[in-house]
């Protein structure tokens, strides 16, 4: 990507924790911060027109997941998502004098883990399921923890951290001949490998625009039709009277732009990325000693590599990295600042003195073969240098 006034390459390689937004997606958008400043419920003219960009972009996004647009829900982005669906799915079930038990992983992102725990703290049973060695979660397992009290499986399609894919068509079968409600948080899968809601066979499924080059703050909850579900705050009657509040028409439109891009270059763009994710991971294993793929065996979304280094801190060689250009995380950017070994390479079964030098580089339709092999050109100096001052031999 481009350089900065010192002429220090600056690459980035941290599309997981967001992406830039493409230049289409802004020329989309701009009309509506300016003189298309209606408010869409409106009935006169400014209102209408931005009806309009609302439908055009719900039917862009339901066709980036193969929804019907009735069936898309506008949110405030992925955290919303989850909150809506698993929350909302819990009061539809309270409602209705059923039970509150929810089904999910020990590896989901901190939108659905928290929200559990805090259900949880309400009284809400939860059923952590752990997952196999390679990432995937344990479907013997999921199918024990089912119950006539289920309410809920919330399993995430794609890991933000490993990239790892989950098996939800199964997970979908499985809680659906049981008739329990399933959600999937797809945020890090959506705009990254093909999602159909109706293959998957589930119930409820989040997306969040900055993920697929598309605007921070917008998201969306496909709910499908007739599925149990409560709001979780009160208001208008906006999207359904699910998410009350006058609509965010820049962003939603920003949102339908990026998806119907995101679907027309989805073919390509895997091909490109996956070749880039690949070329690193060869050339990584190639010329670093002691470290491993982790989730490497399991299906993988292309742009998602978890190197896990021994002997040194991921933050240090992140942050070593930074310095010469390369934008990389040490986790999940949602939960950086925690300062101790991730709990999904946790999970996966690794010591945790060897988790703490984990590393996720996640690639972008923009990166180039000459960017992946100036970071093969810096990355095994600096686990050298940071291995010579590290303690742990």
């Amino acid at each position: 990507m481009s350089a900065d006034s010192n002429q220090t390459r600056r690459v980035y390689f941290d599309h997981n924790a967001t992406t830039p937004v493409r230049s289409e997606v802004v020329e989309a958008m701009l009309p509506y911060f300016r003189e298309r400043f209606g408010n869409a419920s409106s009935i006169h003219f400014f209102g209408q027109e931005n009806r309009d960009a609302l439908d055009r972009s719900r039917e862009s996004t339901a066709a980036l997941i193969g929804a019907d647009p009735e069936e898309v829900i506008f949110t405030s982005g992925g955290t919303e998502s989850d909150n809506l669906a698993i929350r909302g799915a819990v009061r539809a079930r309270r409602r209705l004098g059923g039970s509150s038990h929810i089904v999910t992983s020990d590896i989901e992102h901190p939108a659905v883990l928290k929200t559990c725990r805090d259900l949880e703290g309400e009284g809400c049973r939860i059923s952590y399921i752990p997952c196999e060695g390679s990432g995937v979660v344990r479907l013997d397992l999921l199918d024990k923890a089912l119950t006539p009290d289920t309410a809920l499986v919330s399993i995430m399609l794609a890991n933000n951290e490993t990239g790892v894919i989950q098996p939800i068509k199964e997970i979908s079968a499985l809680a659906r001949s049981r008739g329990v409600t399933v959600h999937t948080d797809a945020v890090q899968g959506a705009g990254k490998i093909p999602v159909d809601v109706g293959e998957l066979g589930v119930d409820l499924l989040s997306i969040s625009a900055h993920k697929f080059y598309g605007p921070k703050g917008v998201g969306a909850l496909y709910v499908r039709r007739g599925t149990p579900l409560e709001p979780v705050y009160t208001g208008g009657s906006h999207e359904c009277g699910l998410r009350p509040g006058t609509e965010n028409v820049p962003g939603i439109v920003g949102l339908g732009e990026a998806a119907r891009i995101a679907k027309k270059e989805l073919g390509r763009e895997m091909k490109h990325i996956g070749g880039l994710r690949d070329r690193l991971e060869r050339g990584a294993l190639e010329r670093v000693g002691d470290v491993i793929v982790a989730g490497g065996a399991a299906p993988r979304v292309p742009n998602t590599s978890s190197l896990v280094v021994a002997r040194i801190e991921g933050e240090a060689i992140t942050l070593r990295l930074s310095m010469l250009g390369f934008a990389i995380s040490s986790g999940s950017a949602c939960a950086s600042g925690a300062n101790e070994p991730s709990y999904v390479l946790i999970a996966l079964g690794l010591d945790p003195a060897i988790a703490q030098g984990g590393i996720r580089i996640s690639l972008g339709a923009f990166n180039t073969v000459d960017e992946v092999d100036a970071f093969l050109g810096s990355f095994p100096k600096v686990v050298a240098r940071l291995r010579e001052l590290s303690p742990l031999k």
